[in-house]
């Protein structure tokens, strides 16, 4: 297996006034490239330590995490700026877009960041907009589109830098049942045409049945790594 991101032991602990609390206690696992992975796990048991880590947002105290074999615990502020940059694209279960901003300017800003032209940036994003299906919504803000529509924007412009992988947190958890299948539906499409990688914080059953395995998680462990359930399409 080629793996795309590794974890050797990491481990996180915080501190809450005079309390040590251990979020991670020794966590390693290894994502192939092209994978679908959800992670799972009760409120508390570091899911969200986890992908902060694996995100670059936050660092490991002991451990190591690579990313297209490049060793995250070695890099500085920036090195890390530029990893979460060029490397991770995110999609958050609220889908965090600026509000004044049209969909097509929201997904050009990671691209902006990078240094595109305004003419790369213009049709790079229209691309990836195209690519989940909002093509003719690109010119309108985020309060004029549906909850779904919003996760695709945020979908697309976790895609428009094209990220050696995504990290999603919870990207169903704001959306009802169907539309939130329709983003399940959408991330696998993704993955299967593009070979897009995913690693999901998610309780989402739908989502679970998409990913190739299914990480358990339980008091800053890994409890389980398992093959997800496969059903056919209905």
């Amino acid at each position: 297996m080629t793996a795309i991101l590794e974890t050797e032991d990491v481990k996180k602990t915080y501190r809450m006034g005079e309390v040590l609390i251990s979020a991670l206690r020794g966590v390693t696992f290894k994502v192939a490239k092209g994978e679908i992975v959800a992670v799972f796990g009760p409120s508390g048991s570091g899911k969200s330590t986890l992908l902060h880590i694996l995100g670059a947002l936050d660092r490991a105290d002991e451990g190591k995490v690579f990313v297209d074999s490049i060793d995250l615990s070695k890099l500085s502020d920036d090195e890390l700026a530029d990893v979460r940059l060029r490397k991770i694209g995110f999609v958050f279960q609220f889908f965090n877009l600026l509000p004044r901003l049209t969909a097509l300017r929201n997904v050009e800003l990671p691209l902006a960041l990078a240094d595109f032209s305004d003419k790369e940036c213009s049709e790079k994003a229209r691309e990836v907009l195209k690519l989940v299906g909002l093509e003719g919504r690109m010119n309108h803000r985020p309060t004029e589109l549906s909850g779904g529509e919003q996760q695709r924007v945020a979908i697309a412009r976790a895609l428009v830098n094209d990220p050696s992988i995504i990290l999603a947190d919870e990207p169903t958890g704001n959306l009802d049942t169907k539309t939130g299948f329709e983003i399940v539906q959408l991330m696998k499409r993704l993955n299967e045409e593009k070979g897009q990688t995913f690693i999901v914080v998610t309780h989402d059953p739908h989502l679970a049945e998409a990913a190739d395995r299914i990480i358990h998680l339980k008091d800053g462990l890994i409890e389980a790594i398992k093959k997800a359930p496969r059903r056919s399409n209905q």
